[in-house]
């Protein structure tokens, strides 16, 4: 396995966007030109490269509300194996760029395909596809540490000696540690990564006692229309990631899942390729399909030999009867002023313990906000009036009551016109909430410490987590128009 080129970029909530480092290896791009022919596309500048993967990622043009190559539905996000369409005179299809982000930096290699492009062979037949995210993980940990927001001085520290390190690491842009070039991608006799051994690249080798570290993270999705005539829709989708950290040769590991007496079976499983067995009647359920009761509910078990780097186990879906938080939102208008009246109440089954929770209303097509005349039974209320944004922090509990209320006018009569968007015109307007509850899953999914069974003399540490969190959580204003969809929303 051999790497083109390799780069480093700095991105933090939008700003100071740059490339920190950058390595291309001549070498390889030799091979790379002659094992393409006519059908070469040359690695493009640092600029260029730059721009086409954010863009590729969704990350640039932020001010823009539509990107064709971001925003189009036809167009297909391919992370982490990527193409990007490179113009100019070496113009093409350059793949797979692979890219990784956590927290202040996006990493990302163009590893060389040692196979025929046309036709595209498929990405789970490369081995250089899985080594070069391997690598990338190395030295993400390497760059970010353990916590993995290191400060600005200890970053700079490590991006200074990271040429010398893949001096030793990656010669000629060629890791070490890795299977000999010409192996076949799939070997006859499986191979169990428990027996993998630590690669020259990942500097971050742990020491002390070992752990094995599950989080099962549940994320939930709704659109809230209060009319009758719309029906309301929310789903839930989990994913369990793993990561084990212990010296020497990796253990098998065994993680089980769980599910209250009354929970629904879980839907749509897809598991980690590290899985070693798995009961086929766990893969069965299907959220497509009419659910008939007879699905398998648990409990579900997955015995794996884990990978060096955090993976993802498993991913599901769940049907819930009711979304965690139910809302109201109408909105009246008379003259240049808004009458807001929100209702927001907290379902009984959800635990009534956030790590924050806060409701965002945005006001689109006017002028610029001025007076606002707002008052909430709980939590604190924030005004942005250059965004025409109201923020609405309800802190990390709801009252005894579950219950909390907006009412309130808004005038609008700034010097100059607030944000646009071509979809909430007049009275189409909506609430969003951002939520986290730790400690709880919706479905009632639970991985327990004493479940995880870890075959090794090592005894390392178990730590397991769960949380739910709101992703596209959407209320609408029930006295306007609203985007309706007839079908099940999707993943």
């Amino acid at each position: 396995m051999s790497v083109r080129a390799l780069w480093i970029i700095s991105h933090e909530k939008g700003e100071n966007v740059s490339v920190r480092f950058s390595r291309r290896f001549a070498t390889v791009e030799h091979r790379a030109k002659s094992l393409a022919g006519s059908s070469y596309v040359a690695v493009p500048e640092e600029n260029t490269l730059l721009q086409l993967l954010l863009t590729e990622l969704g990350l640039s043009d932020s001010e823009k509300s539509y990107v064709a190559l971001r925003d189009d539905c036809l167009h297909r996000q391919r992370s982490p194996a990527m193409e990007l369409r490179v113009d100019g005179p070496g113009k093409g299809i350059l793949w797979p760029v692979l890219a990784i982000s956590q927290g202040p930096l996006i990493l990302a290699c163009l590893p060389l395909v040692d196979a025929p492009v046309e036709p595209r062979p498929p990405l789970a037949s490369l081995l250089s596809v899985s080594q070069g995210l391997t690598l990338l993980a190395g030295l993400q940990t390497f760059l970010l540490g353990p916590g993995g927001k290191p400060d600005s001085e200890g970053l700079a520290s490590r991006l200074a000696m990271l040429p010398a390190i893949l001096l030793q690491v990656c010669p000629l842009g060629s890791p070490l540690d890795v299977p000999i070039l010409g192996a076949p991608a799939t070997p006859t006799v499986p191979i169990p990564a428990g027996n993998q051994k630590q690669p020259v690249w990942k500097t971050g080798l742990h020491r002390g006692r070992a752990v094995v570290n599950v989080a099962l993270i549940e994320t939930v999705r709704s659109m809230q229309y209060g009319n009758r005539s719309r029906q309301d829709l929310w789903d839930v989708y989990g994913t369990v990631t793993c990561k084990c950290e212990v010296e020497g040769v990796l253990p098998n590991v065994m993680v089980t899942l769980t599910l209250p007496p009354n929970g629904s079976p879980l839907q749509d499983i897809l598991v980690h390729p590290c899985v070693t067995s798995l009961d086929s009647s766990i893969l069965t359920a299907s959220s497509v399909d009419n659910y008939d009761g007879s699905a398998f509910s648990g409990p579900y078990k997955f015995p794996f030999s884990p990978p060096l780097e955090p993976f993802r186990l498993c991913s599901y879906t769940s049907q819930v009867p009711v979304p965690p938080i139910l809302g109201s939102y109408r909105l009246k208008e008379e003259e240049n002023q808004l009458h807001v009246s929100v209702t927001l109440k907290l379902h009984e089954s959800v635990k009534n313990s956030f790590e924050y929770c806060e409701a965002h209303l945005p006001f689109f097509n006017r002028d610029q906000m001025g007076v606002v005349d707002v008052k909430v039974s709980s939590g604190q209320l924030d005004v942005s009036k250059e965004k025409n944004l109201l923020i609405w922090a309800m802190g990390q509990k709801f009252p005894k009551s579950r219950e909390v209320t907006m009412e309130g006018k808004i005038s609008f009569s700034g010097p100059t016109p607030g944000p646009t968007d071509s979809l909430c015109t007049e009275l189409t307007a909506y609430i969003k909430l951002y939520f986290k509850v730790p400690d709880m899953t919706l479905s009632g999914c639970s991985v327990d410490q004493h479940s995880v069974q870890v075959y090794s003399s090592a005894k390392p540490r178990i730590v397991t987590s769960r949380e739910l969190v709101s992703k596209e959580y959407f209320i609408w204003n029930s006295t306007g128009t609203a985007p309706v969809s007839s079908g099940q929303m999707m993943l």
